[in-house]
């Protein structure tokens, strides 16, 4: 590390490292997918951000880890309105199904 450069100046936010990893290989929706990381907390709100993640996506299809089978059965009563929210946040309709799987939430 150069002197007087800060540690901090080296990171990149991860939204960023993934759509230049991906730039090359996917087609531009899925490219604009990648912006979901940016928008998911403010979308689906703090509870549910808390205990679901977006882990990947394949065409249209989001699939989201969740923490628990519990907390499964409780977002499937609420997947369509975060399908909209999502997408309004992207601003056009990227997301047209959410899988949920049980898997590691940051």
């Amino acid at each position: 590390m150069k002197k007087g450069k800060n540690i901090s100046d080296e990171f990149e936010p991860l939204g960023r490292v993934l759509e230049k990893a991906i730039r090359d290989f996917r087609k531009s929706a899925d490219l604009e997918l990648t912006q979901i990381w940016e928008h998911w907390d403010r979308a689906v709100g703090e509870a549910v951000a808390e205990n679901a993640q977006p882990a990947a996506f394949k065409g249209h299809i989001l699939v989201v880890h969740v923490i628990s089978s519990t907390w499964i059965h409780q977002l499937r009563f609420t997947k369509d309105e975060m399908i909209l929210k999502l997408n309004q946040a992207l601003g056009k309709e990227l997301v047209r199904e959410i899988k949920f799987k049980t898997g590691a939430v940051k």
